[in-house]
């Protein structure tokens, strides 16, 4: 398959904000999107957002509706999500992935936009990249230097390295590996599993992270990953934030460091967990679908540009 890169965002471009998932809270979009205003852009609302259904952000028929029409309008240079929670497995099988790849662009999210990263990637070759949004994220008075470097990607051709300067790295298992960068969100990797939109890993950094499910969930889901094949076939581990992950009852609980290394580490793969990707703050950002080479003993990612001039 083709990679293709979308082209980076220029002062005077717009972007359009979408909620394929949750509804968003409109307050904190208004104050979330003077970030890219003062970067010189504008940006464009799509038509459902601040709707609600539910715990959806508008009808499926309405997120799907969003979506395509900001991949198909010509003036929108590139496509952030509002925020995460629940909503897109529910249309990740509806969308017109032929527009799509015939209208490459940044596309910009995490936590359930995972689904729509994997599909994406899967069925276009497109690099989208995984990151803060504006209603979930971006709200705050001041963002660090670490969030607005992650930001700055789709500005910029520049190749990303993280290594142990912002936030202490583990080794968990030694060696260099090479490949593409998938994955997001545990759940809704093991969500996909078993559809034909699940993730892809041969030959990839498989990277992951979570929040708020205890170590026997966290368990479960890697099991599902090592019993489908996952875990095998990928080439690495990259380990990223898991928030609030922690056994509600120790003493009748594995730790997370026991779950993870029981299923990554036994596969004998280049794995380093500690990356501060995910849910948290600060949160650095990356291109899924970029080539990224992850060097174990030195506790360094390095991965390729997600844009293109």
């Amino acid at each position: 398959m083709k990679i293709v890169k979308p082209s980076l965002l220029k002062k005077g471009d717009t972007i359009g904000i979408i909620a394929p998932a949750s509804p968003p809270e409109l307050k904190k979009i208004h104050y979330a999107k003077t970030f890219y205003e003062k970067k010189g852009l504008k940006v464009k609302l799509a038509p459902s957002v601040g709707k609600r259904n539910g715990y959806l952000g508008g009808s499926d028929q309405e997120r799907i509706a969003d979506l395509e029409f900001m991949f198909k309008d010509q003036t929108i240079k590139g496509i952030f999500c509002a925020c995460g929670g629940y909503g897109t497995p529910r249309i990740v099988d509806q969308i017109d992935y032929q527009l799509i790849k015939e209208n490459p662009k940044i596309f910009w999210g995490y936590s359930d936009i995972t689904c729509l990263h994997t599909a994406i990637f899967q069925r276009t070759g497109l690099i989208t990249f995984h990151g803060p949004m504006l209603s979930s994220d971006l709200a705050v008075d001041e963002l660090d230097a670490v969030t607005i470097n992650g930001l700055n990607q789709v500005f910029a051709k520049t190749e990303i390295m993280i290594n142990q300067s912002t936030q202490p790295l583990h080794t968990l298992m030694q060696g260099t590996a090479n490949g593409p960068i998938v994955g997001g969100n545990l759940t809704l990797l093991t969500s996909l599993l078993g559809t034909p939109y699940e993730i892809d890993t041969n030959g990839s950094l498989l990277f992951i992270e979570e929040i708020e499910e205890e170590p026997y969930r966290i368990d479960r889901m890697l099991n599902q990953l090592r019993l489908a094949g996952k875990l095998d076939q990928a080439a690495g581990f990259v380990i990223g934030h898991f928030n609030q992950c922690e056994p509600k009852t120790p003493a009748k609980s594995l730790t997370l460091e026991q779950v993870i290394q029981r299923y990554l580490v036994i596969e004998g793969k280049p794995s380093v967990s500690g990356f501060q990707i995910g849910h948290c703050l600060p949160v650095k950002s990356i291109p899924l679908g970029a080539r990224a080479t992850l060097d174990a003993d030195c506790k360094r990612l390095m991965i390729e540009s997600g844009v293109k001039e």
